[in-house]
């Protein structure tokens, strides 16, 4: 165990999915890479890579090292100093799931790194704890796309296979939005009729999404108890939900807290280029620059590479070792 090094490749993952909140996610292809060993030189130390990622702490207030000793503890393992190293293609405070994939690589790593005892199960259950809710952490941890729910001390969850045909776009501001924020944004009660009509949406829309009947989703993914809060904090946010169906979209949604937009699209469209330059051009017109990138879903959870022997200085990074698949 103190010669081996573990290399977790997590996806980014998109909740809600529009009427699911807090409920639904799905695994995308656009991924962070964790690496993790036991340190040689007595010390905790961290690596890190990619945009935004400088200003992460470099002490044991961080998360990766805080959560890796969650699983240690759970183990009846004592680790105390790791050497922690991060890439990561998922930019941050964007709706794109970037804490669970950190929060789902640290536990998968850790896991490996001694053996993995505890259960993807038990893991599940960690990092909804962490996390708060189960639809982003699910997502990267089993793939595809996820059904959760979460009584504040289990979660459950069903996978469904996505469809071949299904692909999406994202549009991401260059803003960032912190989830607390968009939260705060939401009422603390509803009304019973958008109540049902929510129940109805994400109930159709996971019907739909399981049984391949692509055509039900621009209904399936209408919303009433978080999208329309949160609009207003995105300029462009509601006249997109609203047209993009028009474009070719399947259908539309805030990924996650946002400030992300999402369209569900076929694979077999014709007319893509057309949706694309409509959600940039929205943006644009209310003075956000927005950068669109075509994702698949991602079917896989994370994929972990072990390999034994020394951790010295002598060996590769992370970023070395991983460069002929990350975005940059």
């Amino acid at each position: 165990m103190n010669n081996r090094r573990v290399i977790v490749k997590v996806p980014a993952s998109t909740a809600n999915l529009g009427p699911g909140f807090d409920t639904l996610g799905m695994a995308l292809g656009l991924y962070a890479w964790i690496e993790m060993s036991a340190s040689s030189t007595g010390e905790t130390t961290f690596e890190y890579y990619g945009d935004g990622m400088d200003d992460l702490p470099q002490d044991k207030s961080n998360l990766l090292y805080k959560v890796a000793q969650l699983v240690f503890k759970e183990a009846g393992v004592d680790l105390p100093e790791l050497r922690i190293a991060m890439y990561s293609d998922i930019p941050l405070a964007r709706g794109l799931g970037s804490s669970a994939s950190a929060i789902v690589g640290a536990l998968v790593a850790a896991n490996a790194l001694i053996g993995s005892p505890l259960s993807d199960h038990k893991l599940f259950q960690l990092a909804t704890e962490l996390e708060g809710h189960p639809d982003n952490v699910g997502a990267s941890l089993f793939g595809g796309i996820v059904v959760s729910a979460w009584d504040g001390s289990e979660a459950q969850h069903v996978r469904i296979e996505p469809n071949e045909r299904l692909q999406t776009l994202v549009a991401i501001p260059a803003f960032q939005l912190a989830t607390e924020k968009a939260r705060h944004a939401l009422p603390s009660q509803i009304a019973m009729a958008d109540a049902v009509f929510n129940v109805g949406r994400s109930s159709l829309l996971v019907a739909a999404l399981a049984s391949g009947e692509l055509g039900l989703i621009r209904h399936a993914m209408q919303d009433r108890l978080h999208q329309p809060y949160r609009a207003p904090l995105i300029p462009g946010m509601a006249e997109i939900l609203e047209r993009a169906a028009d474009f070719g979209a399947l259908g539309a949604a805030l990924s996650g807290a946002g400030p992300t937009l999402i369209a569900f699209v076929d694979a077999n469209s014709s007319d893509k280029a057309g949706l694309e330059a409509f959600l940039k051009g929205t943006l644009a017109k209310e003075g956000i620059d927005a950068e669109t990138l075509w994702l698949s879903p991602c079917k896989s959870g994370p994929i972990v590479t072990i390999e034994e022997g020394p951790s010295g200085s002598g060996q590769e990074s992370l970023l070395d070792r991983i460069k002929g698949e990350v975005k940059a």
